[in-house]
């Protein structure tokens, strides 16, 4: 019993270091030496960086830049502002204001380029995570680097980009534009994408990750938190950084570090200096300096590599990593191993066919129900919360309690499925299962998802286990507690990852991913007598967890309700309504869309564009109002080479954030050039904005009040109809309306456009 206890607590302590070793556990000081980096120094930059939102285009954020380029140049360094119009692949224009300045070194060779961005994102986000954590962590790191009075051998470029929210564009000007890009040979890109948690390191390069890897390990950061899995899957999402921008168009590789824990915060009036965890941004220093000397010094010529390496992070031995020619050898391996085991568990008799069926059959009920359970469930829950929905990027207040509940519920259902199903005169049978499903997972992900292959690591430990419960009657279960922990170690942190990395939805891959962890812990498992009260006690917590989030669901000052409005001007029509993009209306909203709105059936189309392809769902007719319209000049008309070239330009009489451009499907553009930019060429059809989502076009967000050209090339005989939206965020303090500010417990909907003034004008041209 004793040791069944000791057993019990080192697993105990294996899933608490698992978490704890992923960040520090101590603040710097600002008394810190001068030469290390000081998260308490860092910190002084962001409050004043975060006082106000600062998105491309207001005066907050040329404020920011002031005081960026004032504190770089305090450090003795001679900036330069970089702008001029970019449109990214997502169809945003911008003018980006990019600050760039140059640590020289002593060598003829590449340059290390930090990067961040300091644009918040439009309109309500304070930005002090994203990225305003980014800039302090590189102001603060070079102040500190500096002070060691030390020439690198490489140039260090310091780019804090602009416009990286409305499509990476200061990150494309830069790349393609300036003369400093082709000296770039490494990038050290700070992100964020919520307030809290771990920063993972994730790599951008074309080709192969060898060298890059090897060095990141000779770097040596305190804290690396790393997997080969996270950049496979994040290759798959529509998610890009400053850094895509820097791999896509040069072919310059470049690691990212970004923390996404409490991801409800993320591009939200909530991103604000005091929810910013400090040991975050601790994370983030304690990357920034070991990389800095690392990379200042290093040879950034040979940085490219055809090779690629598995890597992962384990507590104590920080970053492994080997190379993916191990990956069919290894498995070859674990294959052979787990094949001559059976066979010699069968020979001394130690396996017997019938208690392996219903070892296999308990495991593959406990992830059968688990994961039905935790998809059916989590639908069930946002059901019976509808205020759920209004979180548009699907990560709740209490999404922390709801990962709690649900991975209580599966090790519940474990429990009582080998309670019910199971009881074996060896628990080495229990673990066939497992270990088929394991390196059949790995057989699998070594051809289609390659950067998961180390979770071979944890197979080789079952297999010793396995051996040591078919050679030993009565196996030291301490042994066993601790052949465990590489498993433990390895994958628990990925249960929490996956939810709060691609959301809530998401939480039925991590019980499948806790009943394979608790099937290779079957070899100390095996051993308790009473699984079924194993199983209500997880139950308990479960339920406990459940009714924390329950009595947390509400919205509150601390969580507040995002919620939006906007007052669209038909200026053709001379009519103009309230609309909403939220589910549910609150009194706030209710104040002038009424308890009786309009289902936005004719606002489904042509919708100003929203990151979630997210529609009007309400609208309600509302008074004119005597606001000024745009002017809409066609400057140019004629045909050349057999088709209509036509310049419009639309300025701005009541200095426009945004403008909207749509256009029916049916219209063709032969080409498109925006304030001088080109719009890309479709492939297939020689088109421009030939795949556009609800008849958008493209976007523009104004700075300068800057107007909008547009010169394009239509067949001859197209009847052209363009509808042009122009925006403005300022219908809480227009004085023409009365909306009043929100309550405490509601905050702008990110997202969507919002709090915003539109004048919509057709514009039809034959």
């Amino acid at each position: 019993m004793f040791k069944k206890l000791i057993a019990l607590i080192l697993l105990s302590l294996a899933v608490y270091w698992s978490f704890d070793a992923l960040l520090p556990n101590t603040i710097s000081d600002i008394d810190a030496k001068e030469t290390s980096f000081s998260t308490q120094r860092a910190l002084v930059h962001l409050k004043e960086i975060s006082k106000k939102e600062h998105y491309l285009g207001n005066d907050a954020h040329s404020d920011v830049r002031a005081y960026i380029v004032n504190e770089l140049k305090k450090l003795g360094l001679e900036t330069q502002i970089q702008e001029g119009y970019s449109m990214s692949q997502w169809g945003n224009l911008s003018k980006p204001k990019n600050i760039l300045t140059k640590i020289k070194g002593t060598d003829n060779s590449k340059a290390l380029l930090l990067l961040t961005h300091y644009d918040s994102h439009p309109y309500s986000s304070f930005g002090a995570s994203d990225a305003g954590s980014g800039v302090v962590t590189i102001l603060e790191g070079i102040r500190a680097f500096l002070s060691e009075n030390k020439t690198p051998k490489n140039d260090i470029i310091i780019l804090i980009s602009d416009g990286e929210e409305l499509g990476l564009n200061g990150a494309d000007i830069f790349v393609n534009q300036h003369p400093w890009a082709k000296d770039v040979g490494l990038v050290l890109n700070f992100e964020a994408r919520g307030s809290g948690g771990p920063s993972y390191m994730l790599i951008e390069t074309n080709q192969g990750n060898a060298n890059l890897m090897k060095e990141f390990v000779k770097a040596n950061p305190q804290f690396p938190v790393a997997n080969s899995l996270a950049y496979s899957i994040y290759k798959m999402l529509p998610n890009d950084t400053d850094l895509t921008r820097f791999r896509a168009d040069a072919d310059i590789d470049g690691f990212n570090f970004a923390f996404i824990d409490d991801h409800f915060d993320y591009h939200t009036a909530l991103d604000t200096y005091n929810r910013l965890d400090r040991n975050s941004l601790e994370h983030q220093g304690s990357y920034v300096m070991p990389l800095l000397h690392h990379f200042s010094n290093a040879n950034l010529n040979n940085i490219k590599s055809t090779e690629d390496y598995i890597y992962f992070n384990i507590p104590a031995f920080k970053t492994i990593i080997y190379p993916f020619s191990w990956i069919i050898p290894m498995l070859i391996l674990a294959m052979l191993g787990f094949l001559g085991l059976l066979a010699f568990g069968f020979k001394n008799e130690s396996l017997n066919a019938n208690d392996i069926l219903k070892g296999s059959l308990a495991f593959f009920v406990s992830i059968l129900i688990s994961a039905l359970i935790s998809y059916f469930g989590w639908e069930t829950l946002k059901s019976m919360y509808p205020q759920y929905n209004e979180i548009l990027h699907g990560f709740t207040y209490n999404g922390h309690s709801y990962i709690s509940a649900f991975t209580c519920l599966t090790l519940a259902i474990c429990f009582y499925s080998y309670h019910k199903i199971v009881t074996p005169k060896n628990p080495a049978n229990l673990l066939v299962a497992p270990l088929f499903v394991w390196i059949l997972i790995c057989a699998l992900v070594a051809v289609e998802l390659k950067g998961a292959s180390f979770f071979i690591i944890p197979v080789f430990f079952g297999l010793l286990s396995f051996l040591l419960l078919i050679k030993q009657k009565t196996p030291n279960i301490i042994l066993l507690a601790l052949l465990g922990f590489p498993v433990v170690l390895i994958m628990s942190p990925l249960v929490k990852m996956f939810p709060i990395g691609l959301g809530l939805k998401i939480l039925f891959v991590s019980a499948v991913l806790i009943v394979l962890i608790f099937g290779f812990l079957i070899t100390v498992f095996g051993f308790l007598k009473h699984k079924n009260r194993w199983s209500l006690l997880f139950l308990g917590f479960g339920f406990v967890f459940l009714t924390t989030a329950h009595f947390n669901s509400k919205f509150t000052k601390e969580t507040p309700k995002p919620n939006s409005l906007l007052y669209v001007l038909d200026a053709n029509e001379d009519t103009a309504v309230w609309a909403t993009y939220d589910d549910i209306l609150d009194p706030w909203t209710k104040h002038v869309l009424t308890d009786n709105p309009d289902v936005a059936n004719t606002f489904k189309q042509n919708t100003i564009g929203s990151k979630y392809k997210s529609s009007f769902t309400y609208t309600k007719k509302a008074g004119l109002k005597n606001i000024s319209k745009p002017k809409i000049e066609i400057t140019h008309d004629t045909i050349i080479n057999g088709q209509r070239q036509i310049a419009i330009c639309v300025t701005s009489q009541r200095q426009a954030e945004r403008f909207e451009v749509f256009s029916d499907s049916s219209n063709i553009f032969k080409s498109f050039t925006i304030n001088g930019i080109e719009a890309h060429l479709d492939d297939s059809t020689g088109n421009t904005f030939q795949d556009r989502f609800n008849n958008r076009m493209f976007s523009y967000y104004v700075s300068d009040n800057e107007p909008l050209d547009m010169i394009f090339k239509v067949p001859l005989n197209q009847e052209t109809n363009l509808q042009i939206y122009e925006a403005t965020y300022d219908l809480l303090r227009n004085d023409k309306f009365t909306v009043p500010q929100r309550d405490e417990n509601m905050i702008p909907k990110p997202f969507v456009l919002n709090d915003a003034i539109v004048i919509k004008t057709s514009l039809s041209i034959k």
